[in-house]
């Protein structure tokens, strides 16, 4: 299973609004440039970290930047705001209910597909911009 690559775009957007916020317009052309994606991608994924009350967006060159502190955004907070499905998990439609597995397939997986989403948040959640934005400077 692969996810989709949004959450990465918009981590890699929310790194560059706060690591060039002094130094240059970020742009969605400037951040596509880092990004290496086209920029009708950036707009939607801003749009969406917009819509999340992440970021603010000034129309034109105005550029992209952050609507709350790097501390007060985690990851999780991305992960909602770019990722739409409520559940990661898929499960097929209508498994055999003659069949004695197919019978039983949602009773026996449901709960850990649903424990393995709840770890997942709660690693997300730990993760805050700020963290991020200062390992990155480290890198530098």
């Amino acid at each position: 299973m692969q996810f989709s690559s949004r959450l990465t775009i918009a981590t890699h957007i929310l790194l560059c609004i706060e690591i060039f916020k002094d130094d240059y317009k970020v742009t969605s052309n400037f951040l596509a440039g880092s990004i290496n994606v086209n920029p009708v991608i950036v707009r939607n994924i801003l749009g969406l970290l917009s819509s999340a009350g992440i970021v603010e967006i000034k129309a034109g060159v105005g550029g992209a930047s952050l609507a709350k502190s790097p501390d007060e955004i985690t990851m999780l907070d991305v992960f909602k705001a770019v990722e739409k499905e409520e559940a990661l998990f898929h499960f097929h439609e209508n498994p055999n209910t003659n069949c004695p597995v197919g019978r039983n397939v949602h009773a026996v997986l449901d709960s850990k597909l649903d424990n393995i989403q709840t770890a997942m948040e709660n690693e997300l959640a730990k993760i805050t911009l700020s963290q991020l934005v200062k390992e990155t400077k480290e890198k530098m």
